[in-house]
């Protein structure tokens, strides 16, 4: 499948809103082209030099177009692919191309599961004294929250590239216990720094039975 191409370095999942603000006259083109001829185009995310995987996006709305020609424009991220070849120019545009391959992905996990992520993310949320809004077990997958467990930019990459809910899951897992292991521990150290140069009220200790 060959796809216009818009490499960035930002990484959007299937599902997500993805609103970009287009200044260069070659993404302007693409812009158009989508409206015109109601085409998708590919964001592959330009990290460690190189650029590998990315998910296809389709054009919803134009919401500003400046006098420049600049727009403001929302997107909505659709399928993950993989890159197998790019061209600098695609054609006779002014845009990137490149042929794609689209990766079948599955949202199978039992709600049980789920939950336990959600329970994670909850506690995540508690200790780091952040607003919680509940989470639909019906309506939750892994993308839905992904950026907002504070994954990083690699982890969020590595995420991008796991074909099963299941395994998807798993690795937010383990992401949530090891950020909340270490987020309970710096609390309790925190608690402890507190302490230190308040007067303490010590329990007397009964000597009468020690034996020496």
């Amino acid at each position: 499948m060959k796809l216009p191409l818009l490499p960035l370095q930002s990484i959007f999942f299937p599902g997500e809103t993805v609103p970009l603000h287009i200044f260069e006259d070659r993404y302007k083109q693409l812009i158009n082209d989508c409206r015109d001829e109601a085409i998708t185009f590919g964001i592959p995310v330009f990290i460690n030099n190189k650029m590998e995987y990315g998910v296809e996006v389709q054009l919803v709305e134009v919401v500003n177009t400046y006098e420049s020609g600049e727009m403001d424009v929302v997107c909505v991220a659709r399928q993950v692919f993989r890159l197998l070849a790019f061209d600098n120019i695609m054609g006779d545009k002014l845009y990137a191309g490149g042929i794609v391959k689209l990766i079948e992905y599955d949202y199978v996990a039992t709600d049980e599961k789920k939950q336990t992520i959600i329970n994670g993310i909850k506690q995540l949320y508690e200790i780091m004294e952040v607003p919680y809004t509940p989470i639909n077990v019906q309506e939750f997958n892994s993308f839905t929250l992904a950026h907002k467990i504070g994954l990083s930019f690699d982890q969020e990459y590595q995420l991008l590239q796991i074909p099963t809910e299941n395994d998807r899951l798993n690795f937010i897992g383990l992401h949530l216990t090891s950020t909340i292991t270490v987020l309970s521990e710096v609390e309790r150290t925190r608690k402890i720094i507190e302490l230190n140069g308040h007067f303490k009220n010590f329990d007397p200790l009964d000597f009468k039975d020690i034996e020496m």
